[in-house]
């Protein structure tokens, strides 16, 4: 996804931030914190990775979809992949 090259620090770095919300629930697991503690952690997590997943359909969208300059079937085809991606996300 080419596109994302101009987003790629700011995608990156959400990532990063996910990396280490899933790293402290590890460590909260690990040192026997407390259940609602970790139940948090994990909800910070979950909304972390809507938001992330967000951006993307966004830039999808953009892109591959609404993109002035792409023929129909090249809409399609980008229909078609977000549609895939969002059933997959939703189950």
């Amino acid at each position: 996804m080419a596109h994302l090259t101009a987003d790629k620090t700011k995608l990156l770095a959400r990532v990063r931030r996910l990396a280490g919300q899933m790293a402290a629930i590890e460590k909260a697991i690990t040192e026997d914190a407390g259940c609602a503690a970790i139940l948090h952690q994990v909800a910070g997590v979950r909304g972390a990775v809507s938001g992330l997943m967000d951006e993307l359909i966004e830039d999808h969208l953009r892109e591959h979809v609404a993109h002035p300059k792409l023929s129909a079937a090249a809409r399609t085809e980008g229909a078609e992949e977000l549609i895939a991606a969002i059933r997959r996300y939703a189950k």
